[in-house]
Formats: structure tokens, C-alpha cells, sequence
């Protein structure tokens, strides 16, 4: 409970206005401070989200640290008390250098010690030990200007400081994100955040600071403000370091869509030597994606493929291989990010990997949620494939659940395939045999192969990662119908192909079998099991 008398300054000077609108003012600056500490959580949890992967993880971390941690501010600020005015200045000081850099430094972390868990945890407890040292020496400021009754007082500094939350929290995604961008958008706000509490201090309790706390607390200021200003001139800069750091030298595109960042590596001349990354993550590797496109699409092929729907895909890589037949009428690619699918269609080297398949008449490109744009009615296709992300990135599982499987089941002709990458079964058994046990609750009849690539230290899966073991990669396929588990093979219209053929399905379905993980359960909407340790 917060004491009816808090203590203020023995010497408290007249103020230079009125009790109100020093009240208003002590509010105001409660409304900024809070509308800047939730940009900062937003942030920590949007960079853990990209760096690290698995959203809902680093979400909690961040909330409950910072939570704990404002309790911790709070009884470290009862210290304070005496001197609120210095001591409500230095914090929010302190608070705007930390939060306004800790982009930044967690950016730094991952692209040269590759890890930022702990940089993670680090930032979420100084962020919210000086957040919970705000509202005690906010509460003594208040009273400081007027001194009516604590529960009052509580109402408004907190009515204060949820709606700036509320406004921190929409402008960080509609405003802060795709207008400065993540590093940027943390060094603007750290700026705003001294200069509010830097003002309010400096000129509403002027007179309660000694000349020589005035000189030091001005300088104190101007130099976090301006190293705030000043790093956003370099900010750009840090990123194309940084990006070499983790992508390599020969990054030639670099572009935050809506979705995700999206980056390309290689001289852009010859296609053999491209990387895409989405959000960090190796996405296809030119050296060896064929292998992982053929072994996903191929054995979907065999029966009737007049019409194929592809989930994901917009790099048209899954489309190449299906447009190889030449009895297939239709293609249609289902892609939630559109500058995807622009990269695929007009970048030299990406659009020569997938064989120009854009320019096919027979392709046509949707850009859509895939389990939104599966609810709407669109006929029935005799191939689907779903070349979709992880399903251990929380922001797909979705797409992994029994309720998609169901969609999928609705979409199918009768005598339709359906395929889907479901990890590696080698490094990631739960997650694999949890995704067929998944297709098998969403009414579909599932068939499991397990295709091993070369030892070429690539991977070209949907949560492709750079190996540096030189171990073969592991790649897991579900095959499903609705009524009778297909039988792997290739059609006889089949194009010749570089990795698999009908003898290595064959033994790529007993190797999964040789493998399997029996009574796992399935992953829905309400109750996602996409955990290696679930």
C-alpha cells in the first residue's frame, strides 16, 4: 500500500505553476514513460522472437523477468524517496540508454557470439527493475505538487500510465516497426523517454536542484540524448556489419517486408551459388535444395495432377518441379508474403534457379494465409503440398495443427495426394511422428519417408540451418489420401530426376519405419505439441 505522506524534499522550493497544472504535467511525463517502457518490452520480445525462434517462449521469459524485476525496482526505489526529483532523472535516464541500446546489443550478440539468450534475460531485468522504480518516486513527485489523497493519486498515475501503454503498444507495431524499424525504433524511443523525464525534472522541480545538480543532471541529458540521436546515423552501418556477420560477405539483398527480413547471398550472377534466409533462418541453399524439392513433391505426383495447390512456396521452387509435367493445367501457390514472390519472379538468380517459373501461364500466385484462404471455397485439387515453414516456429504451428489437416482433407479430389515436410527424424523425432500422427487426426491416411542428402553441410528444408558437421541432412516426409495410405513411387510421366527414384522411396519409407516414435499425440490449435521435449 502507498503511504498517505510520502516523503518529499525538506526544502521543497514553490513550484513555477499551478498545483494542477503541475499535476497535469507529473501525468503527462507518467504517459510517455509508460508508452516507452512497453515499446521496450515489445522489442525485446520481437527480436528474442527473430533471433532466437519459438515466440511464445521468448514472450514468457521476457514478461515474467520483467515483471519480477519491476516488483525489485519498486522496494529498491523506497530508497529514493527523499531525493525524488535526482533521483526520478537518473533513471530515466539510465532506463532510456538500456532500453533505447538493447536492440542493438542483442542484434550484435547474435550476429557475433551467436547466442542472445542470455543478453535476452539480462536486458528484461534492467529494463524492469528501472520501469518498477518509476511509479514509487512518480507517486512521491505527484505528492510533491499536490498533496491530495493517496488513493486519488494512485487512480490517475495509473490510469496514466495504462493508457500509455496502450498507445506504446499500437504505435510499436503500427507505427515504430515498419516506419523505423526495430533498431532504429528502440533509439528513438530511448531518446523521447530522457527528454520527457529530462524536462519534466529540469524545468517543473528546477527549483528543488542545486545549481551544480542542475549543471550535472542538463549534461547528463544532452549526453544520452545524443548518443541515442547519434547512433541512429549509424545504424544502418551497424546492420550491413552485422549482416555479413551472420549471412556472410556476399549479401546483395536485404529487405524487411511486412512478414519477415528476407535476404539473399551470392554474386547474383549464377544461381548455383545463392542462400535465401527468412528471418535468419537458411531457407533454400542453392548447392542441394533440389534434393529436398524433388523428394517433397515427386511421390505427391503419382495418380491424377491436373490441378496443384502449394502452400507456401513463393520462391517457386516446389512450383518448378510440379510444372515438369506437362499434363499438369494448373499451379497454384498459396504465399502470405508478396515480396517473396516478387524476389522469385524479377531476382536473376533466384528466378533462374526456379526455372522462370513465374512467367508459366499455367502458375497462378495467391497471396494469402494459407489456413485462411483453405476456409474459403475453392474447388478441389488432386496435389497438395505444403511447403510451409517449421512447424516449430510458433507463428506456423497453425499450419501443422489437425484443423489444417482437415482443410486439406476438404481440398482434396477423392483420389488426391497430400504432402508435407515434417523436420528432420534423425535430430527432431517428436516433432516429425507428431506431425504424422497430426495428418492421421485430421482425417487423412498418412505414409512416412525418410530421404538422407548428401554430406554437404547445407540443408534445404523448411527449417534449413547451416551444418557445420558435415553430417548427412534428414529430411521427413508425410505422404497422406483420405482413404488408403498411397504407396511411394513416381508417376510415368515423371521428369528425370538428380536425387530420388522409385528404389529410393522405397527405401526411404522403411528407413522412417526403422525410426518411428509410436503413441504420439496430435498437435491442435488449443494445444500445439511442436516441442522436441513434448
Amino acid at each position: 500500500m502507498i503511504d498517505q505522506q510520502a516523503p518529499v524534499r525538506e526544502s521543497a522550493a514553490p513550484l513555477p505553476v499551478r498545483p494542477r497544472t503541475g499535476r497535469f504535467l507529473v501525468l503527462a511525463c507518467v504517459f510517455v514513460c509508460a508508452a516507452c517502457g512497453l515499446v521496450y518490452e515489445l522489442e525485446l520480445v520481437a527480436l528474442a522472437s527473430y533471433l532466437i525462434g519459438d515466440s511464445v517462449t521468448q514472450a514468457s521469459v521476457v514478461l515474467s523477468v520483467m515483471v519480477f524485476a519491476m516488483g525489485v525496482g519498486s522496494l529498491l526505489a523506497k530508497r529514493l524517496r527523499c531525493h525524488a526529483a535526482v533521483g526520478f532523472v537518473a533513471i530515466e535516464m539510465v532506463l532510456a540508454l538500456v532500453g533505447g541500446s538493447s536492440a542493438l546489443v542483442l542484434y550484435a550478440s547474435f550476429a557475433w557470439l551467436g547466442e542472445s539468450r542470455h543478453a535476452l534475460v539480462a536486458f528484461s531485468l534492467a529494463i524492469g527493475v528501472l520501469i518498477g522504480a518509476e511509479i514509487p518516486l512518480l507517486m512521491t513527485l505527484i505528492q510533491r505538487v499536490d498533496r491530495q489523497d493517496a488513493g486519488g493519486t494512485v487512480a490517475d498515475l495509473f490510469a496514466a500510465d495504462y493508457v500509455g501503454a496502450l498507445v506504446g503498444g499500437l504505435a510499436f507495431p503500427f507505427l515504430l516497426l515498419p516506419v523505423l524499424g526495430q533498431l532504429t525504433g528502440a533509439l528513438v524511443t530511448g531518446a523521447v523517454n530522457a527528454a520527457a523525464g529530462g524536462a519534466l525534472v529540469l524545468w517543473l522541480f528546477r527549483r528543488d536542484l542545486s545549481a551544480r545538480a542542475r549543471v550535472l543532471l542538463v549534461l547528463a541529458c544532452g549526453l544520452v540524448i545524443a548518443l541515442l540521436t547519434g547512433s541512429t546515423l549509424l545504424v544502418d552501418d551497424f546492420e550491413r556489419v552485422a549482416r555479413r556477420a551472420v549471412y556472410g560477405k556476399d549479401v546483395r539483398v536485404a529487405v524487411q517486408s511486412e512478414v519477415q527480413e528476407i535476404v539473399l547471398t551470392g554474386s547474383g550472377r549464377d544461381s548455383l551459388d545463392l542462400d535465401l534466409y527468412l528471418d535468419g533462418r537458411l531457407r533454400v541453399s542453392a548447392r542441394d535444395e533440389y534434393r529436398y524439392h524433388e523428394a517433397l513433391v515427386h511421390p505427391a505426383m503419382r495418380g491424377p495432377h491436373a490441378r496443384v495447390l502449394i502452400l507456401g512456396g513463393g520462391d517457386g521452387l516446389a512450383a518448378r518441379e510440379a510444372l515438369a509435367y506437362r499434363d499438369v493445367r494448373s499451379v497454384t501457390v498459396v504465399e502470405l508474403d508478396p515480396t517473396v514472390v516478387r524476389l522469385a519472379r524479377e531476382d536473376p538468380a533466384l528466378s533462374a534457379l526456379n526455372r522462370r517459373a513465374y512467367r508459366d501461364p499455367r502458375l497462378k500466385p495467391v497471396g494469402a494465409d494459407a489456413f485462411a484462404w483453405l476456409r474459403g471455397a475453392h474447388g478441389r485439387y488432386d496435389v497438395i503440398v505444403s511447403d510451409l515453414p517449421d512447424p516449430g516456429i510458433t507463428a506456423s504451428t497453425k499450419l501443422y495443427s489437425a484443423e489444417f489437416y482437415r482443410l486439406i482433407g476438404r481440398a482434396l479430389a477423392p483420389d488426391g495426394r497430400f504432402v508435407v515436410h515434417g523436420g528432420p527424424p534423425g535430430l527432431r523425432p517428436h516433432t516429425f511422428w507428431t506431425v504424422e500422427a497430426t495428418v492421421r487426426a485430421g482425417g487423412l491416411a498418412p505414409r512416412p519417408y525418410r530421404v538422407t542428402g548428401r554430406a554437404t553441410g547445407f540443408g534445404a528444408g523448411p527449417d534449413r540451418v547451416v551444418g557445420g558437421s558435415g553430417a548427412p541432412q534428414d529430411w521427413g516426409f508425410v505422404l497422406a489420401a483420405v482413404r488408403t495410405a498411397p504407396e511411394l513411387g513416381l508417376d510415368p510421366a515423371a521428369p528425370r530426376l538428380r536425387s530420388v527414384g522409385a528404389r529410393e522411396l522405397t527405401a526411404a519409407g522403411r528407413a522412417a519405419e526403422h525410426v518411428r516414435l509410436r503413441d504420439r499425440r496430435p498437435s491442435t490449435l488449443v494445444h500445439p505439441r511442436y516441442r522436441e521435449d513434448g
